[in-house]
């Protein structure tokens, strides 16, 4: 009996060869589209903020992630730091990171 109960689960596992990947299906179609909608818009997002930083120089003005509206007036490559002057005679030191993006005049 216990023979038989072998021979029938290995006859059934060739059969469900098919099964197996169209049980993964719904796994795999909801990567794609979480890729598409999700992940490939944000790195595109950071690729754009991070060429954006790397185009800074002085005289720009820009607004922080904090909301700090100023014109950069220093920026020292070493320590990734931008001097911004945000208003007369008073100048910040901030990371270049925390650059939100520049302001049109």
């Amino acid at each position: 009996m216990l023979g038989i109960a072998f021979a029938m689960a290995g006859s059934q596992g060739g059969e469900g060869g098919g099964n197996i990947f169209l049980s993964f299906l719904p796994f795999i179609l909801m990567f794609v589209i979480l890729y598409f909608l999700l992940i490939r818009p944000q790195t595109k997002k950071q690729k754009e903020h991070q060429k954006m930083l790397s185009e800074l120089r002085k005289g720009d003005r820009v607004v922080t992630n904090s909301g700090i509206f100023g014109t950069i007036v220093g920026i020292n490559e070493k320590d990734n730091v931008v001097v911004l002057k945000i208003a007369e005679n008073v100048k910040v030191e901030v990371l270049r990171s925390s650059i939100g993006g520049r302001v049109q005049e």
